[in-house]
């Protein structure tokens, strides 16, 4: 059988590309979507959603690369050794390369189609971290600083009459060793700090335009005017343009209107329908610019009717109002991740799953952290409707330039995604991550931008701006008191951690709070959303974010693993908590004190804050020589503890006789305060290690060998408890968990 020759070149031309890239045998982890990466056509789909047109090219696949020092001269017109697969950056797997730079040369070629000749060519990039500056055929046409924003150049000038054209890029990115912002990008990855990203990493693509053509379009909704407030911006001559505004709804023109470029154009609409996370409904519509009566440029687009808020409620408590109701928004904390691309999803399946499966799980929200995707992420979450809390990405903010490029690069952000309907808050700070200025900051997004909420500051260092004071609490949940001014949220709470063996970054992880299997995780979890729903009704919370969608490299405290082979709890019983459905839940048990701990009176506990010897947890160690002291220890303004002994140093070392009562017990547990790691001994035998720490007091499973341990009348209980950072505390208490009757349900969504 014979090939046809335009086949056999597409054969060897795929050849060609697969063989000079592949996935590092060393990947620590990967997702199921790696195997589905075309080398020679990766991310294929249009990356601009929201001002599309019919022709452009997209310039994804293997380019040259090369590793750059500073002040190197361009490699203008040579050939680099090494090949690279764009745009996934080049500390991850699915790059080829998988090891940091910080600067680096990229080099491509390619031809113009012949039906763009004597048309403008834009060049666009997705996203370059950190600094970039592009070359063409030699000529320097730009240079960018914004490791998150998309910026284009226009490239006419630059290209040659025919024949190939060549790309040079530049890239720089210092990572935590500068002072931009990287979110949670650091050269040493640790905790809750991830693998940096350098250059480009998202898509790379080329569109040709006329001399006059649409440069963006400003889409706002009034819900109360049932009207869309269109500002279309246009390059050219502007004397002679004008605009023609199509709505379509069903493939079929509903509104037609026209105005002028730059100018405000109100496009009615005759029976409005609104956009919710339950019918995301959204508007096509078809932009024309028109140059003396002849059009020049077209653009497809779309926009979603909604209207966020906020107004008190009946009892005069601020509440969230979507389209003039409240709607409780629920949602993980989502970083955007992943273990093959880092920052850049495999595949726009990939980038599709992450919202579907957090729409399965019963959320309606996400907050997106301290990271900005690519359009067809917010694309996604448009169509499939799902509420987003946008961070902005943190820096550390020290010098009055990077304030000024912070400032810069957040204008960016409200300016290049406020058409997105799913959008609803913008988050200045973090965790008082280069927080400063906090009240001019917050008043001047809402000014960019007044048809969404301001969150000043999520968790830590609230300074009475925007419109909501939100907290942090690990694990458990908990509501900030009622604000006159703002609503009430739950920034960050949860991280129940659970490793999946196969399915891990690395042999080491952690989590907030430790679980033992995924019944653990689902009850667990189950018990924190019933608490939420007590919240959201008094004292009046308005929204809570739970930490998180998936694992990230060592930190797994996702409901889905890293690779997201595998949702961790039961799917079906975290939908129903999400929306406020306990009725599979079994009531808590009744918590009965067997030894008591000291969160009412005092109790005495023999201890020390130097090392003792090997055998100091045994029952017939000596600890007359130790101090005396009622518990809890630790230090003054750990949340939820109860401190009868100052303890500041970094270790401490208990012991206490305790007397176990004649008797048959239905669940012994500890009942235990730690910050940080605590061991718990019986008899001499470990029967409890804990690491991290509680925000509160909590039950833990006493181990199997420590209840063997156990027995009727004296027992000796014996405490090791390790101080790391922030809060200190350490008390313990064993209880009996009895069945408990029929609760009432908790009010639903």
């Amino acid at each position: 059988m014979k090939i046809p020759i335009i086949t056999l070149a597409l054969i060897l031309l795929l050849s060609s590309a697969e063989s000079q890239w592949k996935i590092p045998p060393t990947a620590p982890l990967l997702t199921k979507w790696s195997k589905d990466v075309n080398p020679k056509n990766p991310l294929p789909e249009y990356p601009r959603p929201q001002l599309v047109r019919d022709e452009w090219m997209n310039l994804n696949g293997l380019w040259q690369y090369a590793e750059a020092a500073a002040g190197e001269e361009p490699p203008v017109g040579k050939e680099l050794s090494a090949r690279i697969l764009v745009p996934y950056p080049i500390e991850s797997a699915l790059s080829g390369v998988m090891k940091h730079a910080d600067r680096l040369w990229y080099r491509t070629t390619f031809k113009l189609p012949k039906g763009w000749k004597n048309r403008h060519v834009i060049l666009h990039f997705g996203a370059v971290d950190w600094e970039a500056s592009v070359r063409i055929n030699g000529k320097l046409v730009g240079y960018h600083f914004g490791g998150y924003d998309a910026f284009s150049f226009d490239i006419t000038d630059a290209l040659r009459m025919d024949g190939e054209q060549e790309i040079v890029v530049g890239v720089f990115d210092p990572t935590d060793h500068g002072d931009q912002p990287r979110g949670k990008q650091v050269l040493i990855p640790r905790s809750i700090w991830y693998t940096p990203v350098t250059g480009i990493w998202q898509t790379v693509w080329l569109e040709p335009v006329a001399a006059d053509h649409i440069a963006s379009i400003v889409a706002a909704p009034d819900v109360d005017g049932k009207k869309l407030n269109l500002k279309v911006l246009a390059m050219g001559d502007a004397a002679s343009q004008k605009v023609r505004v199509v709505v379509v709804e069903g493939g079929k023109a509903t509104i037609e209107t026209e105005g002028k470029p730059g100018d405000g154009i109100p496009v009615p609409l005759r029976s409005m329908k609104l956009w919710t996370p339950e019918k995301p409904f959204l508007y096509d519509l078809k932009i024309e610019l028109l140059r003396d009566g002849k059009v020049v440029d077209a653009v497809k687009s779309y926009f979603g009717m909604r209207k966020i808020e906020i107004a008190p409620d009946s009892k005069g408590v601020q509440r969230i109002l979507l389209n003039g109701e409240f709607v409780f928004q629920l949602g993980p904390l989502d970083q955007g991740f992943w273990p093959d691309g880092i920052y850049t999803a495999p595949t726009d399946k990939a980038l599709r799953y992450d919202i579907e499966m957090t729409k399965k799980l019963g959320f309606n929200m996400a907050r997106k952290h301290v990271k900005v995707e690519p359009e067809r992420w917010y694309y996604w979450a448009d169509k499939l409707g799902l509420l987003i809390w946008q961070d902005m990405p943190s820096a550390n903010n020290k010098t009055n330039e990077s304030k000024k490029q912070f400032e810069l690069e957040l204008q960016r952000l409200v300016e290049t995604h406020w058409n997105h309907p799913s959008i609803v808050q913008w988050v200045v700070f973090n965790e008082g991550w280069g927080q400063y200025d906090t009240e001019r900051l917050s008043a001047w997004v809402k000014q960019l931008d007044p048809s969404r909420l301001v969150n000043n500051a999520s968790g830590w260092t609230d300074k009475n701006a925007g419109d909501l004071l939100d907290i942090h609490n690990y694990p458990a949940p908990r509501s900030p008191n009622p604000d006159p001014n703002r609503a009430i949220v739950l920034g960050e709470f949860g991280g129940l951690g659970l490793a999946v063996e196969g399915h891990t970054w690395k042999k080491e992880n952690w989590g907030y709070k430790g679980m033992l299997n995924a019944e653990q995780l689902t009850h667990q979890y189950e018990k924190f959303l019933r608490k939420v729903y007590e919240l959201k009704e008094s004292p009046g919370l308005s929204a809570a974010v739970y930490t998180q969608t998936t694992d990230v490299e060592i930190e797994c405290n996702g409901l889905m693993t890293y690779d997201r082979a595998m949702v961790k709890p039961v799917l079906s019983r975290v939908a129903a908590a999400n929306k406020g459905d306990f009725s599979r839940v079994p009531p808590d048990p009744i918590v009965k004190p067997v030894v008591p701990t000291s969160e009412g009176d005092g109790r005495q506990w023999r201890y020390t804050l130097e090392r003792p010897d090997d055998s100091w947890m045994k029952p017939e160690f000596d600890d007359s020589k130790w101090q005396e002291g009622a518990g809890g220890f630790g230090k003054e303004g750990t949340p939820e503890a109860v401190i009868r002994t100052e303890w500041t140093t970094n270790d401490i070392w208990l012991r206490s006789e305790i007397v176990l009562p004649s008797g048959t017990f239905k669940s012994l547990h500890f009942r235990i305060h730690h910050d940080d790691d605590a061991e718990i001994f019986i008899n001499g035998v470990l029967a409890g290690s804990f690491g991290r720490y509680t925000a509160e007091y909590e039950e833990a499973p006493i181990a199997p060998a420590g209840m063997k341990a156990l027995r009727p009348g004296k027992n000796v209980l014996a405490v090791h408890c390790r101080q790391k950072s922030g809060g200190q505390y350490i008390d313990v208490g064993i209880v009996d968990l009895l069945p408990a009757g029929p609760r009432r349900e908790a009010p639903k969504r």
